[in-house]
């Protein structure tokens, strides 16, 4: 009989790893607490927008849904600046202007990985089902449903039931030595909407992420087919000035038209959304170990979740789909070994990317205002265009490639010294050259 795996949560990673387990042969059952997504059960206020690049697409490609899923996509070739006083300035994201990132929406991605999945009959899909605890020695999942209880065994359980994962808690109970850290920012989030225009255009720069840095804290904003714009919201949970601190429509409206002036004649339902909509949080999330024997293994967020502002939570948690995969076809008949070789893998790599996205978001919101930054990239861009295959930007190396982040981060470090040292020699030189000039006879 074939291997079967019970598989817990049938977000964006769980339905596309039913759908790579399921091209393979195995048995498997895809339990999500949530109702069916095709349905509408997507909760508002909460991350609809995704930034799908390389890794992403890659994993997409394997199973011959990327065009189906960038049919839904739109390109943002670079970020679109916005200062206090209304004027903008466009980074791009890379010296080929045929690199971009491509907003998606939730729903649509999580409908698309779904249906690949079923499309496999050995592929069972069962919503508004609720993990409660996992067996770990016996592979057997415990649910809940409407009616009652249902107990769902398997020959191994995979968790990707996201950042609070039941499969994970099940794990730190009943491992002895289970290691988990979590932290979180001072800063939650609250999404906000910039509707379509009367026509159904967009009211700003369609293929860009908008940015309105302000120091120690910030708002984005993402295209969506129809037109809209998702903003979000990065805010100070407490403070002066923050989350906690405003409370009326009259501090909200106060707050954005002096940090926000471009945006609030765009944004009809402001105040209405602060209210309604929830405020985030960001969250941290390391573990150890992601397996136990040839029982459990943990994939994306309940692995490993990170904060976004490098938009790769998804688009890595896509790559451990693709990893996994190959660690099973290389070990067919040792799955403890595919696990530990999985883990081994990508441990190392999600580890990195977890401090790679906290430092983004300082860039983000502390330092794409100030001319020096933009001075940087743009000698980034000179050098990549000068060096091909040399020297490749850290954004470049993370976004768009699909080398090891751990690997991107160091070569980022080493490109960084040489580079620096070299503007240092460089002035040195110059300097005395002057001085020679001017004590010269």
């Amino acid at each position: 009989m074939p291997t079967k795996f019970v598989l817990i949560g049938s977000g964006l990673a769980g339905g596309l790893l039913a759908a790579y387990l399921g091209r393979r042969g195995y048995e498997v059952d895809l339990y999500e607490r949530r109702g069916d997504p095709r349905e509408g059960n997507i909760v508002g206020g909460r991350s609809i927008n995704l930034a799908v690049s390389t890794r992403g697409i890659h994993a997409l490609e394997q199973l011959g849904i990327a065009d189906e899923v960038l049919r839904h996509a739109i390109p943002m070739r670079g970020r679109m600046i916005h200062d206090k006083s209304g004027n903008l300035h466009f980074a791009p994201y890379d010296v080929d202007p045929n690199k971009y990132i491509n907003s998606i929406g939730r729903a649509a991605l999580n409908t698309t990985v779904i249906e690949a999945a079923q499309r496999y009959p050995n592929v069972r899909v069962h919503f508004n089902h609720r993990c409660t605890d996992i067996d770990l020695t016996e592979a057997v999942a415990c649910l809940e449903i409407e009616t009652g209880q249902v107990i769902a065994p398997g020959d191994a359980i995979i968790g990707v039931d996201g950042a609070f994962s039941a499969v994970r808690q099940s794990m730190q109970r009943q491992l002895k030595g289970f290691d988990y850290d979590e932290s979180y920012l001072a800063h939650g989030y609250k999404e906000l909407t910039i509707p379509p225009a009367p026509n159904g255009s967009w009211r700003m720069e369609k293929e860009a992420l908008h940015i309105w840095p302000r120091k120690s804290f910030m708002m984005i904003a993402l295209p969506n087919p129809d037109g809209s714009l998702t903003c979000t919201l990065f805010w100070e949970f407490e403070g002066p000035r923050s989350f906690k601190t405003t409370k009326t429509d009259e501090d909200v409206r106060r707050f954005f038209d002096e940090e926000f002036p471009d945006a609030v004649p765009l944004m009809p339902t402001l105040l209405e959304e602060f209210r309604e909509n929830p405020t985030g949080s960001l969250v941290t999330i390391r573990c150890a170990p992601w397996h136990y024997r040839d029982k459990v293994v943990l994939v994306g967020d309940a692995a490993h979740a990170v904060v976004p502002f490098y938009g790769q939570g998804m688009n890595a948690a896509f790559e451990d789909c693709v990893v996994l995969d190959e660690c099973l076809a290389e070990f067919p008949q040792h799955r403890h070994r595919a696990f530990a070789e999985y883990y081994k893998k990508r441990k190392v790599n999600t580890d990195a990317l977890a401090d790679l996205a906290v430092e983004n978001f300082l860039e983000m919101r502390d330092k794409t205002a100030s001319k020096t930054f933009r001075a940087k990239k743009k000698l980034d861009h000179l050098l990549e265009a000068a060096l091909p295959g040399m020297y490749l930007p850290l954004y470049a190396m993370v976004t768009f490639t699909r080398m090891p982040y751990a690997r991107a981060a160091r070569r980022a470090r080493v490109q960084d010294r040489i580079v620096y040292g070299g503007l240092i020699s460089l002035s040195v030189l110059l300097i005395a050259v002057l001085l020679l000039r001017l004590l010269a006879p």
